[in-house]
């Protein structure tokens, strides 16, 4: 069997994905050897030429219920979903995008958000994010609007940078060396983004709570989808609950 390259890129990807929020500091209730112990099974699985589906499954649920009873690594039902989603990918001999095969099986979230709307400067850029991490133009360009107003050189008292607002950390850990450059932090801010959105199944508001305040926080309140997050908003900074509103408000400017 063959991997493909991209499918191993993703689970390195996805277990990045456990261990950084938006301030750049590893998340609470991380343990970092669970992770790379179920990473490591993982690989060994996809490397294994008679691995198959189904025992790859068995280890995405296996995982699964030894994480929650220890309380290590966040392997909700909608992680364990897209471990099985990628994995499967990997076996098989197809090549459709696998963030669009994932977006498109979740309901009336990420994926239904279509229209790039208005111009801007950075039309190609976020075009390329779009089509490089799967996150629909008009949510990154609402993102942008509120975070920076398209400004590349803005930085926030509390030291987020660039279009996106990225912090120093984070910006390293997404590889971005320059936040000011519009390429970079447009690349690595989608690319977090894209993060959430794996993590929370598609859920707009929730994984825009996490982008906002981090996931740590989000994952504080035992919510996992959009309806449960507004249910406990008022539990979130003053700057979260606004935070939502704004981006959906600058979102019908470029749908």
């Amino acid at each position: 069997m063959q991997i493909d390259p991209r499918i191993v890129k993703q689970l390195i990807e996805y277990q990045m994905m456990n261990s950084i929020d938006l301030t750049g500091t590893t998340l609470q209730g991380t343990q970092n050897g669970d992770t790379d112990s179920f990473f490591n099974q993982m690989l060994q699985e996809l490397m294994a030429g008679g691995s198959s589906t189904d025992s790859v499954s068995s280890l995405a649920n296996a995982s699964l219920s030894t994480s929650s009873a220890a309380g290590g690594i966040n392997l909700d039902p909608g992680n364990s979903q897209l471990w099985y989603q990628m994995i499967s990918q990997a076996l098989s001999d197809g090549g459709s995008d696998l963030v669009s095969s994932i977006t498109n099986d979740t309901p009336a979230t990420a994926s239904s958000v279509q229209g790039s709307g208005s111009s801007t400067a950075y039309d190609g850029l976020i075009a390329e994010a779009s089509r490089k991490y799967g996150v629909p133009e008009a949510l990154i360009k609402a993102v942008i609007d509120t975070e920076s107003s398209f400004r590349p050189h803005v930085e926030s008292s509390a030291g987020a940078k660039g279009l996106m607002q990225l912090m120093d950390g984070t910006a390293r850990g997404l590889g971005v060396s320059d936040p000011f450059d519009p390429a970079q932090n447009i690349d690595g801010g989608v690319r977090y983004l894209s993060y959430q959105l794996k993590r929370y199944g598609g859920e707009i508001k929730t994984a825009l709570a996490a982008y906002n305040a981090g996931p740590g926080k989000v994952n504080g309140l035992g919510v996992s989808n959009d309806a449960e997050l507004m249910d406990k908003l008022h539990q979130l900074p003053v700057e979260t609950q606004q935070y939502i509103g704004k981006i959906e408000r600058a979102m019908a400017k470029y749908a």
